[in-house]
Formats: C-alpha cells, structure tokens, sequence
C-alpha cells in the first residue's frame, strides 16, 4: 500500500498548489456535472447544486450485511464489504482493501485554514471543474457527506487497464480544536473500476464523520 498512501501525498501537494493560485480567484463554477448514483439535491453554491448521500439500491445491495469501521482517533465511520481487511490505521492516515480495491484517507490538521474555508473548497471546485474540461476527470460536483460539505470527483478512464483509477471526496471540518482537510479516495485499477463501482460509491455515501 505505499504506492497508496505516496498518491494521497501527492493529491495534497496538488491541492495545495492548486488553493495557493486560486485562493484570490472570485470566478465562478457554471457548468453542471453527472453523477453514476442518484443523489438527493440541497441548496446551491454560485448556481450549482449541493448534493448528499441518497446511494441507489444497487450501492446499498453492494455494502449490505458489510462490517462497520470506525476510526477511532479521528471519529470517523464507513459501512465496508464484510472481506474487506485493515491494511494500515494510524492517526492521520487509514487504508483498507479487498478484491483489489482500496479505500484511502488522509488527515490534515490546517489551522491557518479556519476563516478560509468556503474559499478554499471554492478554489478546489473550480481547479476539479477545469481539470474536467481537459479530460482528468469525468464526474465533478459538490458532495455534502454526513452534514459536511465537500468536493466530489472521479478520475475519467485511464489509458492502460491496469493504472489506478479514483473516486475521491476532499473537504473541511472542525475536529479536536484543529480545522482539518479530508481527503478520501476510493480506488482500483481502470479495468476493474466498473466491477467495483457500486461498491465505492455505496463505502463513500455510508461515510459518518464526528464534526
């Protein structure tokens, strides 16, 4: 799994770079985005819609009689497949997996961030919203898990079967004194992702988050 873990490394440093250009941006996002589940709708942000967890029967039947993980030093919950197994827990990071896909999370304590953070999830929805202009990713939307509002987006299908491709949350919230970045990603190889689709989504809208 530390080829795993050395990519959430890497999504961060990308975002980071992405929130420094953008944070002194004020353009806003206009085109829509499509979704392989139904979701429920609530609100707007610059005309877009807030979506939250409403997983379809298929997603539920996917995680069903599945077994629920807690990570305890961050307050976190996931209903996962009951083969699923722990690959590494720590306290800023967590990875599980099984059948060959994975699901990955990053903690980042970001105390500068406190009164930047509807400006830095906005960045990072314009910087997703450009990168599928150019073919990076297929599904980009505003993802509300859990009452906490994020950044939803899923990697478009890669070049080669066996490149990883990815279905990832990132957002913000207060936790332990700190305000922290999440970032989420649920992946397996390109060939398999449609074999495993319902399955990720179904892990990623069970998602239970102490804020």
């Amino acid at each position: 799994m530390k080829h795993v873990l050395l990519i959430v490394a890497m999504v961060l440093v990308v975002v980071a770079c992405n929130l420094t250009s953008k944070l002194k941006s004020g353009n806003n996002s206009n085109s829509g985005s499509s979704s392989s589940s139904t979701s429920g709708k609530s609100s707007k942000i610059d005309g877009e819609p807030v979506e939250k967890a409403n997983p379809t029967a298929a997603q539920s039947a996917a995680i069903a009689n599945g077994q629920e993980v807690k990570w305890d030093q961050q307050g976190i919950t996931w209903t996962l497949p009951a083969n699923w197994k722990k690959v590494e827990v720590r306290n800023e990071n967590l990875s599980y997996g099984g059948n060959g896909a994975f699901l990955t999370v990053a903690i980042s304590p970001l105390p500068q961030m406190e009164n930047l953070v509807d400006t830095s999830l906005k960045a990072m929805f314009e910087s997703a919203k450009t990168q599928q202009k150019i073919g990076k990713y297929d599904e980009v939307r505003w993802l509300e898990l859990d009452n906490v509002r994020g950044v939803g987006f899923r990697e478009s299908k890669q070049e080669m079967a066996d490149d990883i491709r990815r279905l990832e949350w990132q957002a913000y919230r207060k936790y332990a004194g700190s305000t922290q970045m999440i970032t989420l990603i649920l992946s397996t190889s390109s060939a398999n992702f449609p074999k495993h689709e319902d399955e990720l989504y179904g892990i990623l809208y069970s998602t239970k988050v102490v804020h």
